[in-house]
């Protein structure tokens, strides 16, 4: 099982709500998933297979400290193509293959200073019983018109007795790695453990993996199918980016 880190965010600069989040995953060859992080990370694997993952989620009472929530800036869709890491440490976290809001004050202000691939698409979350439904198209800084439609229905919350370890090893990730002014960074994020529900898919259209230069999932050997879990979302405390020691 993956831990909180120990040390809390002391001095957040940001403070967010993930809510209404999906988590699909596919198994992807280690080596592959390699060549496309930077020095300084190595693929993280769960019994020697590498994971990305697609998670569209509904960003909420996204503020500064001290600062309300605006009611424009402050609520946003975004979807986000990632893979999970290990740095020369050992401390794992997650690498971002690329990242799309709907909020471009919100895409210009990462790409501005946490030097994420955050892209501008227009995008919606909505939901109706037990049924959400996501939809993602980019429109800059491109390629334009890559997209996720992505219907997912929910299910039962797992118990801990039916959540695994491959479930937090996805999951329950404390750190991001970027990389700034030529050197990698890292900024912690706090926030409580996930509760996760079962989810399945009622159906996907996607092209954002290929957009970030993966192959499709149905074209990737191990697995084609993915795995599903969804979460009602989680209070969320971000840190400042900081250099990686050598």
């Amino acid at each position: 099982m993956i831990s909180m880190p120990s040390g809390r965010v002391e001095r957040p600069v940001m403070y967010h709500r993930w809510a209404d989040i999906t988590f699909i995953h596919w198994r992807y060859p280690p080596e592959l998933v390699q060549a496309f992080l930077p020095d300084g990370l190595t693929v993280d694997t769960y019994e020697g297979s590498a994971y990305v993952g697609l998670t569209p989620f509904l960003m909420r009472d996204v503020r500064a400290p001290g600062l309300p929530p605006l009611p424009w800036l402050s609520r946003f869709p975004e979807t986000n193509v990632r893979t999970y890491v290990r740095d020369r440490r050992g401390r794992g976290g997650l690498w971002f293959l690329s990242l799309d809001a709907g909020r471009l004050p919100a895409v210009l202000g990462a790409r501005a200073t946490y030097r994420l691939p955050y892209y501008w698409s227009d995008m919606s979350v909505t939901g109706e019983g037990a049924r959400r439904r996501y939809r993602c198209r980019r429109r800059w800084p491109g390629p334009s018109g890559a997209r996720c439609d992505a219907d997912v229905d929910l299910g039962a919350r797992l118990t801990e007795a039916e959540r695994d370890g491959l479930a937090d090893f996805l999951v329950e990730r404390y750190r991001l790695f970027t990389v700034v002014a030529g050197r990698l960074a890292t900024a912690e994020v706090e926030h409580p453990r996930w509760p996760l529900h079962r989810a399945r898919l009622a159906g996907l259209e996607q092209g954002l993996l290929e957009a970030a230069g993966l192959p499709a999932p149905d074209q990737n050997p191990p697995d084609h199918n993915p795995l599903v879990h969804a979460s009602p979302g989680v209070l969320v405390r971000i840190g400042m980016p900081h250099p990686v020691p050598d």
